[in-house]
């Protein structure tokens, strides 16, 4: 075992490019990793000034997330809106 928490819902691997929205005008372009009915795993350039809570905007519309895992260019997100 990897140490690695069980995921509660099944996630997809994907590679698209997403926005992340910070106060409802700045945006971060990103690359959407993982993604599951819970939650996502991003790739960004730099993580270090994101905030910890932040909307998600994809093809499927805009979710509310929060940082739950970061590194350097990496973060995962829990959904907000469940």
């Amino acid at each position: 075992m990897t140490g690695q928490i069980p995921r509660s819902t099944p996630r997809q691997r994907m590679l698209k490019g997403v926005k992340l929205v910070i106060g409802g005008r700045s945006t971060i372009d990103a690359i959407l990793r993982d993604l599951s009915d819970t939650g996502a795993r991003i790739r960004v350039e730099n993580t270090v000034s994101l905030p910890e809570t932040f909307e998600l905007l994809h093809e499927d519309g805009r979710r509310p997330c929060r940082v739950v895992r970061r590194t350097i260019n990496e973060i995962g997100v829990v959904f907000t809106d469940l």
